[in-house]
């Protein structure tokens, strides 16, 4: 796929049958609906949607209303802020149209729109929002919403991802989460868990926000803490000034850096499934299987922040990092019925320490720090995935440091035993297909990638086991048979050659057999034991939401409020509660 010229929306051939299929590639060149400027510290992101420009036919994008190609083109930009413009202290997030800042999803879309769609929408649009405050948490990469006209529903709920958000006080800009009186859903992108967890809003307050469909103006709003800041029309230039001088005073990132350019990465799509230079997935969909196997690289990585930047693009975790990402977007919009993802490595161990070790040194380099920001998202966009996640740890596999994390983020690991072969080698070169695997840990397994939950990967496996983590640690990067790797709970089970081939086999066709909507609520429930964040709260009640309200009759019904939103009908509901 070319992302200068090649549509979101493309027809495929697969096995013969045409299909209609996503792309996440776009380019600055081609946004439809999004305007990206950046004068020093500070970029601007302003929102004027084509309404003739909806990823598929049968709705406009009427009042700066947006589907999945709008958030598509964000997602975009506000990488290219991370990469291209790294000296970018704070986005702002602005609208082209008067009166209207943003109505949020587009209501004639979610009402033609299949429901694998309207999920698979919400969890992206879901993701790029955390990943707004991604980056404000960790890369002082700071965000302010501009209200200046109507904020409503998904609208509302991307300036709640802003570090802050201010309004016009015309008397006709408001806030608002209409979802419950005009549509009857919920909000779908975070709103109601925000507002609660993130803004402080009082419970009773927030009860009367979200069943009133009207919105509520600048001076109710700044009172129930929905906005930071309002002024008059006439005031409102000096209160942005104002805003954006303090987001860059708190932001950590320097002046006066040059970025690098994300260019396009063409995967290969293909019968076979879908092919990048560091990460392959096969797919089988008889068996609704997706074996995905990402690739060491194959020497020693540039390590001097001079032929890191020379590199760029091509920099070898940043590929690593964009590829992965690309390929769990392909598989999860575009092959809904491959419900099982089998996670493999391949390549020399040694060589990922050594990437490890770099990443360590020059944490503080623009570049790593980025970079390694954009692992740490990707590894959570896969921890979210509802599908069935099986790492296997078999001969010539590299699961060391941040490989490792992969096999963490899964349901289940399995590690072939091979007790009288030698282990793969530590030496430069790659592993030996007929030597035992080997695991091993680094530093990037103690807190580089925290999960959603916002433990690492280990003490969500441990269920917060300091003891357990403080014996893990004081391994340090020591190679690990399978039998040591199961003593300590590294793995879920080791069977041997003799076994192998049959124990994955049976145990692949038997999750494939089970209830997918089961095996989702099984693994989102199974994912992030202990307490609850703001992030796990947002994806476990999009399970519940997407998969209950959304199906109900209430709403998606002949007679239900989001098909007869718009009609002047008046949507007859089920008055039982169940």
């Amino acid at each position: 796929m070319n992302a200068m010229t090649e549509p979101l929306l493309f027809k495929q051939t697969i096995a013969g049958v045409e299909r209609d299929m996503v792309s996440f590639a776009t380019h600055p060149a081609r946004y439809q609906h999004w305007t990206l400027t950046v004068d020093g510290d500070v970029a601007r992101l302003k929102l004027d949607i084509n309404e003739d420009g909806g990823i598929k036919p049968g709705y406009k994008l009427k009042l700066n209303s947006y589907d999945l190609g709008v958030d598509i083109e964000l997602h975009d930009a506000i990488n290219r802020v991370r990469f291209e413009h790294p000296s970018v202290k704070v986005i702002v997030f602005e609208s082209g149209k008067e009166k209207i800042w943003c109505s949020g999803a587009n209501i004639y879309m979610l009402g033609v729109s299949t429901h694998a769609w309207k999920v698979n929408f919400c969890k992206f649009t879901n993701e790029t929002r955390n990943g707004l405050e991604d980056s404000s948490t960790h890369d002082g990469l700071k965000s302010i919403a501009s209200v200046t006209g109507a904020c409503a529903g998904g609208g509302y709920e991307l300036a709640l991802a802003c570090d802050r958000i201010i309004m016009v006080d015309d008397r006709s800009s408001t806030v608002s989460l209409p979802e419950v009186p005009l549509l009857g859903v919920l909000p779908g992108t975070g709103g109601l868990t925000r507002v609660t967890d993130k803004r402080k809003v009082r419970r009773d307050l927030a009860d009367i926000f979200c069943t009133t469909s009207e919105g509520v103006r600048a001076d109710r709003a700044k009172n129930w803490k929905l906005i930071d800041a309002h002024a008059k029309p006439q005031a409102f230039g000096e209160l942005l000034a104002t805003e954006i001088g303090a987001a860059c005073t708190h932001s950590i990132k320097a002046s006066g850096i040059n970025g690098i350019q994300l260019t396009a990465l063409n995967p290969l799509i293909d019968d076979a499934g879908y092919h990048y230079s560091t990460v392959d997935a096969q797919l089988d969909r008889r068996s609704r299987i997706a074996t995905i196997t990402v690739k060491a690289p194959d020497a020693a990585i540039e390590s001097t922040p001079e032929s890191i930047e020379a590199a760029g693009a091509n920099w070898y975790p940043l590929k690593l990092q964009r590829e992965l990402d690309d390929a769990i977007l392909n598989l999860r919009t575009n092959e809904l019925e491959v419900g099982t993802w089998v996670i493999k490595t391949h390549g020399d161990a040694a060589q990922v320490m050594k990437m490890d070790q770099v990443l360590a040194d020059l944490k503080n380099h623009w570049l790593v720090k980025e970079t390694t920001g954009a692992l740490r998202r990707t590894l959570a966009r896969l921890d979210v995935t509802s599908r069935s996640l099986i790492a296997l740890v078999d001969s010539g596999s590299c699961f060391a440091g941040t490989f490792y994390e992969l096999a963490l983020a899964c349901d289940r690991i399995y590690m072939l035993d091979l007790p009288d072969s030698p282990l793969a080698s530590g030496a430069a070169g790659a592993s030996s297909e007929c030597s035992a695997p080997a695991l091993q840990l680094s530093p990037a397994n103690f807190g580089w990638f925290p999960a959603v939950n916002n433990l690492t990967r280990l003490q969500t496996r441990f269920c917060e086991d300091e003891a357990t983590i403080d014996q893990l640690k004081n391994l340090d990067d020591s190679r690990l048979r399978a039998d040591q790797a199961l003593a300590l709970g590294l793995v879920t089970l080791t069977p041997d050659d003799i076994d192998w081939q049959d124990e994955i086999r049976i145990m692949l066709e038997e999750r494939a057999s089970m209830s997918p909507d089961a095996m989702t609520g099984l693994e989102a429930s199974l994912r992030f034991p202990g307490k609850e964040t703001m992030r796990t709260r947002i994806f476990g009640r999009l399970s519940a939401w997407q998969n209950w309200i959304f199906i109900r009759p209430n709403a998606v019904g002949e007679e239900g409020a989001l098909k007869l939103f718009g009609t002047g009908k008046k949507a007859r509901f089920d008055w039982k509660r169940v």
